[in-house]
């Protein structure tokens, strides 16, 4: 006999687990949009058919910085639910 309550279980982990995992690459790609609108607009004054090396150099140093940023945020948060237990 199959039980449908265990496998129903199971099936629902997984769906939660792929919406997470669906979520966060949306997150991460509305990242990603906001970098470029950003760093575009700081660093590109009028488009050309390419890109100087300034300019390319100003987008590179940009979105580092933005990543950097995030990461030290990221990681910060993270020290600080682990000091307070997990928080929930």
């Amino acid at each position: 006999m199959v039980d449908f309550e265990s496998n129903k279980s199971a099936g629902d982990a997984e769906l939660q687990d792929f919406l997470l995992i669906e979520r966060q690459k949306a997150q991460v790609n509305a990242q990603i949009h906001e970098f470029n609108d950003i760093c575009w607009d700081k660093c590109v004054d009028k488009p050309t058919s390419k890109l100087d090396g300034k300019t390319e150099s100003c987008l590179t140093n940009c979105v580092d910085r933005f990543i950097d940023t995030s990461l030290l945020i990221t990681n910060r948060f993270a020290q600080l639910l682990q000091k307070s237990g997990g928080g929930m």
